[in-house]
């Protein structure tokens, strides 16, 4: 914690929770004028919580922060916080906008679909290597029928076999997955006119629609 003229008045470790540092920050003496988070994972719930009670809170571009910091010595969390401290009492610093809940919402769907879509594909491909090994090559097929057709190539080999059907469960249950959550991408989007309007382009769908910067209510 820094005056206005840059002094260190006070150092104190505290949980990254709002409830704590809202009493802390409230405790203080006299008026506190800005309140540096480096944007990550919990920087938009934290600073949601401290707009809510009144409290300057200034979520700062991460990848700025971490340019400035770099050029300290040691770096310790001590260090790094009193870094943040300095750059936002200097103005050295770009404030990023937080999103709304509701995006965040939309965009905890998207990631969600994004990883069951990502380790799907990584199975296939682990899929198609093991096979390969053994000179079984799966080819260019449709996602429906790959399923039928690692079943096919290794028909006959009991250890071949044992090794592909964990995976094939596995793969067959996180296209279900999918399948639903590409569902619901599809509604959220439906429900959206701005999505609307944007899918009558071409080549933008549910997802292209729902990951551009529009208000949502």
């Amino acid at each position: 914690m820094l005056t206005e003229h840059g002094k260190i008045v006070r150092e104190v470790e505290v949980a990254s929770e709002p409830e704590p540092l809202i009493t802390l920050l409230r405790d203080l003496e006299g008026t506190t004028e800005a309140i540096g988070l480096e944007a990550g994972p919990l920087s938009q719930w934290l600073h949601r919580a401290m707009k809510k009670t009144g409290l300057p809170a200034v979520p700062m571009e991460t990848r700025q922060v971490k340019g400035a910091l770099k050029a300290m010595p040691i770096k310790t969390d001590r260090r790094d916080a009193e870094g943040i401290a300095r750059l936002l009492h200097l103005g050295w610093f770009r404030p990023v906008h937080c999103k709304s809940v509701s995006a965040q919402e939309v965009r905890a769907i998207l990631a969600a679909r994004k990883a069951i879509q990502g380790n799907m594909i990584a199975l296939e491909m682990s899929l198609r290597g093991l096979l390969g090994n053994f000179g079984l090559k799966v080819g260019a097929i449709s996602r429906g029928r790959f399923e039928a057709r690692i079943r096919e190539l290794v028909a006959g080999n009991m250890m071949l076999d044992a090794a592909a059907e964990p995976m094939l469960r596995v793969r067959a249950a996180l296209r279900q997955e999918l399948a639903g959550l590409e569902k619901l991408v599809r509604q959220m989007a439906s429900e959206e006119p701005v999505c609307l309007r944007l899918m009558t382009m071409p080549g933008v769908g549910a997802v292209v629609a729902l990951n551009l910067p529009i208000r949502r209510r």
